[in-house]
């Protein structure tokens, strides 16, 4: 069974993460989408809701698990039986972090590689910083993000608005 690594915060997941949960879902037996619990950070969403946002989003691909990690994404390929990892590459900027990355863990890990997928072009520009600043103006995201993330969005932002 080939079984890859997708990692990342999803702090909202985007229509650009789905492209690449859904591209790389179908190139592997199994594809564990690793939800980011970085302490250093104060993400929008906490852990459990963008776990809970990404299983409501992915639900339809049976191959497709979500789980939250704390720590290395190398010790959390070697937790889940991974020797793949997947990265979504937008720019040619993304490319230099993302190779130094990938072989900063191929030091650490011999047998884990890195496969890249470039987003989708009607992706490329979109982040989840993008989709927070609009979001937080008011601003249309249906376009960015899909309708469970846009609620959940439109709730966190008049809480924040509202108090």
């Amino acid at each position: 069974m080939i079984r890859a690594i997708y990692a990342g915060s999803f702090d909202p997941v985007t229509y650009g993460h789905l492209d690449i949960i859904v591209r790389s879902s179908r190139i592997v037996d199994e594809l564990v989408v690793g939800v980011l619990n970085n302490r250093t950070k104060s993400p929008l969403f906490s852990v459990e809701e963008r776990v809970r946002m990404l299983e409501e989003v992915t639900r339809e691909y049976s191959n497709v698990k979500i789980r939250s990690f704390t720590g290395l994404l190398v010790e959390f390929a070697k937790e889940c039986g991974a020797h793949i990892i997947v990265r979504g590459l937008r720019a040619i900027t993304d490319f230099d972090y993302e190779l130094q990355m990938a072989q900063t863990n191929r030091i650490m890990s011999p047998k884990l590689d890195t496969m890249f997928l470039t987003t989708s072009l009607e992706y490329a520009y979109l982040s989840s910083t993008t989709v927070k600043e609009v979001a937080g103006f008011g601003g249309d995201i249906s376009a960015f993000v899909p309708p469970y993330v846009q609620q959940r969005m439109k709730e966190r932002m008049e809480k924040q608005v509202n108090g």
